[in-house]
């Protein structure tokens, strides 16, 4: 089955917001077995809207439109659905029941007219229940292709998809089986591992494809394919990966359907009974917010401290203002003093710290641009490591991030050989 993905909303297209919900509902469809052949941002608009409708249905079995569903007038989506289905809006009375509970139990203001229209809907679509939020969702068919319209709040949208969009998928359609096998590397660019195994691509089967994502000093490579036989299709994949991972031995930290190298990490600390604590300067609590993004994070977690400043790292990490003006701000005794006065602060097993001149001006140091030293204090002492990220300042806070993340993988890994 293919699809096609449409937004609505002059919000995306002038950039007030990001388009987060496509990549989610891309994700989810893959996972059953249903391609995205096109997404598709338009604006509030009825002939575009129409046109993008009618485009849609020409290419794709399934449609998926989210956004322009709110009580105002600039929400049109409804309407053009009907007019593009040559269909009436109709009251739903479970609809508005569940908008008046809302209103009732958790707004607790007077519901408006405006907020009675949410209850109208397509005489010819099967509502979608949205336990979150006034918007339903909307299941509606023309000529054999699937229209589903839903609200363009991601955390509606989400709880549509997980809770109605994808059950009915998987009930009323067979499917096929899509896998990804997503290898994890660090330390190497892309160029240089397609190199090593550039004969590994070349014999690879016809039926499954290699592809080359890096990001900010890692590279993941993914390896796809489908079928109807769910056993054949592992196998595949695991002959292929069996090739594969001598290939890359000594760069290879991981796969990615285990989670994120950050859950990779916690996975490590819980297992082996340990604390973390981090201290940031040029990374700006990216560090910790990769951390803390994922719930859980307080079994292993003790704190963090973004000391931004220098008179913050003398302040409140203690760092010694002799060693600052010595070795500069930027520098690896700096950045061993962060790492070993946080681990003591916080009375962790494991602290680990950042300092750098990320650019595009130079700071408190007089070092290069994308001068990066990352300190790592253990119960066997305090190491730290100096690198080069570039002059791009997202991408020299990018790269140590993933590479203070890979050095802390490293660290527990052989803690654990010790044992």
């Amino acid at each position: 089955m293919k699809a096609e993905i449409i937004t609505i909303g002059d919000e995306i297209l002038i950039g007030q917001i990001v388009d987060t919900n496509s990549a989610y509902i891309s994700k989810e469809l893959n996972k059953i077995g249903i391609s995205v052949y096109q997404i598709t941002s338009i604006q509030d608009d009825r002939e575009h809207i129409l046109e993008a409708f009618a485009f849609a249905k020409a290419h794709a079995e399934l449609v998926i439109v989210t956004g322009g569903l709110g009580p105002t007038k600039d929400d049109i989506t409804k309407h053009t659905f009907c007019e593009f289905l040559n269909d009436e809006l109709v009251l739903d009375q479970n609809v508005l029941d569940h908008v008046t509970h809302l209103f009732k139990t958790y707004i607790k203001k007077p519901m408006l007219a405006a907020n009675k229209t949410q209850a109208y809907v397509p005489s010819t679509a099967e509502v979608l229940l949205n336990q979150y939020g006034t918007a339903p969702g909307m299941w509606m068919e023309s000529d054999g292709t699937i229209f589903i319209s839903m609200p363009g709040v991601p955390y509606e949208m989400r709880g549509l998809m997980e809770n109605e969009v994808i059950p009915r998928l998987r009930d009323r359609f067979k499917l096929p089986f899509i896998l990804h096998k997503t290898f994890l590397t660090y330390g190497m660019g892309e160029s240089a591992i397609a190199e090593i195994i550039e004969d590994f691509e070349n014999e690879l089967p016809s039926t499954i494809k290699l592809a080359y994502l890096p990001s900010l000093g890692r590279v993941r490579l993914r390896l796809s394919t489908y079928g109807d036989d769910q056993e054949i299709v592992n196998k595949m994949i695991r002959e292929q990966s069996d090739k594969l991972l001598p290939l890359i031995g000594d760069i290879f930290v991981g796969y990615e359907e285990e989670g994120e190298f950050e859950e990779l990490i916690a996975n490590l600390l819980i297992a082996q009974g340990k604390t973390l604590a981090i201290a940031e300067s040029c990374t700006g609590g990216q560090m910790v917010e990769r951390f803390t993004s994922k719930s859980g994070a307080s079994r292993y977690l003790k704190g963090s401290l973004v000391t931004y400043a220098t008179q913050s790292k003398i302040d409140i990490l203690k760092v010694d203002a002799s060693v600052i003006e010595e070795h500069s701000v930027v520098s690896a005794a700096v950045a061993e003093q962060m790492a070993t006065n946080a681990r003591k602060l916080y009375q962790s097993d494991i602290a680990i710290s950042t300092t750098g001149n990320a650019g595009p001006t130079k700071g408190d140091s007089d070092v290069p641009i994308g001068t990066v030293f990352i300190g790592i204090a253990t119960e066997d002492g305090v190491r730290s490591y100096e690198f080069m990220m570039g002059n791009h300042r997202e991408r020299v806070m990018g790269k140590t991030v993933n590479k203070a993340m890979e050095l802390l993988k490293g660290t527990l890994e052989d803690h654990q050989l010790k044992k």
